[in-house]
C-alpha cells in the first residue's frame, strides 16, 4: 500500500463526515431522482462522480498551478455552470403543467439527460477542483511511493464513498418520486420543487467567490 496506514484511515473518515453532509451534488441528484426515478437518480450520480473523476486527474497532473495563474477560467466556468443550471431549473417550472401525455413515460428527465447534467454540473463548479486541490495533498506522503499513485488511490476511495452516499439518496428519492408522479397535483409539485432547487443552486454557484 503506498499510502500510510494512518493517514489513510484519517481520510476515509474525513470523507465520510464530508459525504454525509448535504451539499450541492447531493442536492442535484435528489433533484433528478424525483423528477426522473431512480435509474435518473443513480445516472446523475455517475455523471457527478465522473465529473469528480476529471477533476482528481487534473489535479494529479498538476493543472493546479495553471488553473490558479489563470482564475478566469475558474469564473468562466462558475458562471457558465449558474446559466445552465437555472436554465434547467426554470424549465422544469415552465413544463411543469404538460398533462402525463406529454410525457408517456412518466417521468421529466431521462437517464441519458441525468447523466450528463451530471457531468456538467460537477465540471462547471470550480470549487470541486479546489476542494481537490487543497485536500488530496494533505494525505500524501512524498516518501511512501509515488504521488501520482497515492493520488490515484485516494481519489477511488473518494469517489466510491461519494457514489454510494449520492447513490442512496438518488434511488431513495426516485422511488418516492416515482410513488407520487402516478399524482398529476404531486407531479406539479415535486417538478417546481426540482425547478427551484436547481435555481438555487445555480444562483449560490453564481455568487460564490
Amino acid at each position: 500500500m503506498p499510502i500510510d496506514p494512518h493517514l489513510l484511515a484519517v481520510f476515509t473518515a474525513t470523507t465520510i463526515v464530508a459525504l454525509i453532509t448535504p451539499g450541492p451534488d447531493m442536492l442535484f441528484v435528489l433533484g433528478c431522482g424525483l423528477r426522473g426515478g431512480p435509474r435518473a437518480g443513480l445516472l446523475a450520480t455517475v455523471g457527478v462522480i465522473t465529473g469528480d473523476a476529471l477533476y482528481i486527474a487534473a489535479a494529479a497532473a498538476g493543472l493546479a498551478v495553471l488553473l490558479t495563474t489563470f482564475p478566469v477560467v475558474f469564473t468562466v466556468l462558475r458562471f457558465a455552470g449558474a446559466a445552465y443550471l437555472i436554465y434547467l431549473g426554470v424549465q422544469m417550472i415552465r413544463n411543469r403543467k404538460n398533462s402525463p401525455a406529454d410525457d408517456p413515460a412518466g417521468r421529466g428527465m431521462s437517464g441519458r439527460r441525468a447523466f450528463l447534467n451530471g457531468v456538467v454540473s460537477s465540471m462547471a463548479n470550480p470549487q470541486t477542483f479546489t476542494f481537490m486541490v487543497a485536500f488530496l495533498p494533505q494525505f500524501i506522503d512524498p516518501a511512501a511511493g509515488p504521488v501520482w499513485l497515492q493520488f490515484a488511490v485516494l481519489g477511488a476511495i473518494l469517489i466510491v464513498l461519494e457514489f454510494l452516499a449520492d447513490a442512496t439518496v438518488g434511488v431513495l428519492a426516485g422511488r418516492i418520486g416515482g410513488w407520487l408522479h402516478g399524482r398529476q397535483a404531486v407531479r406539479r409539485r415535486i417538478d417546481a420543487a426540482t425547478g427551484s432547487v436547481f435555481i438555487g443552486l445555480g444562483v449560490t454557484l453564481a455568487a460564490e467567490r
